[in-house]
């Protein structure tokens, strides 16, 4: 199961920016700073109230998204019609290739406020540019793997189905499974996620389709029939307690698993697993849906459910829709020659939106059970106990690709960091983030 390296549905990304990129070019350009050697960092400055940590998603989309940011001559005719920029600055877009190098934490990993979760190298004029579609794609896809991940700890080893497709924008349904995927969710009811991702898909009915018969029995034979007896029958479209005992008359023992929509599923879930083992059918499984978030899936932990199927709150980032990420420039040189050092550069500001300057590395210190207790995030020399427990990998070298990876690697590797944090972390408690972040201030570095 990989990243494809699909183009998205658009001729380019070039125009998922905002106006002010390309002003900013131009006025750049004209005041010949465009190609000053620049460095921007992804990160925020703090997580969702009551979170303990966030989750890296998003980042084969950004890889896919740089590679596809070409201002063709559809794009350029807009950007000219509307009178966006000017000439000079037209024919420089009409070359645009990033060439600069990107690094960041791999996708699946945690982060903490304050991780540069990634950092976009080269000329001022190709990094700004870059600024928005960035953002857009981390901002969503962490923020529904965050609310995947908690929802994986809530449920334990029982599966979780993505099901939020007809609850959010149609293309933003497969980023969201994606990221559901690598926030530790199962599979997914969207066909295009399993297409372009290659992610597991599921399904079956809905009560649609037992409504469109005479009898509900009529509905099970028909599915039965066509999908055999391991299917997964709905069960709560008239009475339950009927319905499993006609789904089991149709299917047999063998019956796969029979879904709740509705009710009081942790009393339901007890009363069909009940009838369904006094019937004979006790490998049969029970699947719940119904307006599931971490909370009302950590409520059913005592309950006979085997998967959960989760759809608003997931692809909702269950009540936090962004994960507030930022795009600082945090060090640039002070001329065009490629070889002039970097000089960091920070906003000064209150109101909590103060940015700290000099191009970051990152690092989690274990405690002496291999257990993190920092972030350690620095400027200048990597200390050397900190030397082999960097959290930045190079993404995109002189403008190439270099970091594609099957989604079951970050995936894994989510499942890893998970495990690697305090117990705490999976409290769905409110709380602070479970590990602080530390700041080592050196020479910014060239």
């Amino acid at each position: 199961m990989a990243d494809l390296g699909l183009p998205v549905d658009v001729p380019s990304t070039a125009l998922f920016t905002d106006q002010y990129e390309l002003t900013m070019l131009q006025a750049a350009l004209r005041a010949g700073t465009a190609e000053r050697r620049s460095v921007f960092e992804v990160f925020t400055r703090r997580l969702p109230n009551g979170r303990r940590y966030g989750v890296v998603a998003g980042t084969g989309r950004v890889l896919d998204a740089v590679e596809n940011f070409r201002f063709d001559p559809g794009v350029l005719g807009f950007l000219d019609d509307r009178k966006i920029v000017d000439e000079r600055t037209l024919k420089w877009l009409a070359d645009y290739r990033f060439t600069g190098d990107v690094w960041g934490y791999p996708e699946g990993e945690v982060y903490f406020p304050g991780s540069p979760i990634m950092r976009v190298e080269g000329t001022f004029a190709e990094c700004v540019l870059l600024e928005t579609v960035i953002l857009s794609i981390l901002n969503h896809d962490s923020a529904i793997a965050a609310a995947a991940s908690r929802m994986a700890s809530a449920a334990g080893e029982r599966p979780l189905i993505e099901m939020g497709a007809r609850r959010t924008h149609e293309l933003a349904a497969v980023a969201a499974a994606r990221a559901a995927y690598v926030g530790g969710f199962a599979t997914t009811s969207d066909l295009a996620a399993g297409f372009r991702y290659g992610i597991p898909t599921v399904g079956t009915s809905a009560h649609a389709f037992t409504l469109l018969h005479d009898r509900e029995r009529d509905a099970f034979q028909a599915q039965v029939d066509t999908l055999g007896r391991g299917t997964t029958l709905l069960v709560d479209t008239y009475d339950v307690a009927e319905a499993v005992r006609t789904a089991v008359e149709v299917a047999g023992p063998e019956l796969g698993a029979v879904r709740i929509d509705s009710g009081d599923l942790l009393l339901v879930a007890h009363r069909v697993r009940q009838q369904l083992d006094e019937l004979g059918a006790t490998k049969t499984r029970i699947v719940v849906t119904s307006d599931l978030d971490e909370y009302a899936i950590a409520s059913l932990a005592a309950a006979p459910v085997d998967a959960y199927g989760v759809g608003t709150q997931l692809v909702t980032g269950s009540g936090h829709p962004t994960a507030s990420m930022v795009y600082k420039l945090v060090a640039r040189a002070e001329t065009t020659d490629p070889g002039a050092p970097l000089v960091p550069v920070a906003k000064k500001s209150s109101g909590g939106k103060t940015s700290i300057g000099g191009r970051k590395w990152a690092a989690r210190r274990p405690d002496a059970e291999g257990i993190a207790e920092a972030e350690v995030v620095g400027t200048g020399p990597v200390p050397a106990e900190l030397a082999d427990r960097q959290l930045l990998v190079r993404l995109v070298r002189d403008g190439e690709v270099v970091a594609r990876e099957p989604l079951d690697v970050p995936r894994d590797r989510h499942i890893a960091a998970r495990a690697n944090l305090p117990l705490s972390a999976t409290q769905l408690s409110r709380g602070e983030p479970v590990i602080p972040t530390e700041y080592v201030h050196g020479r910014s570095g060239s």
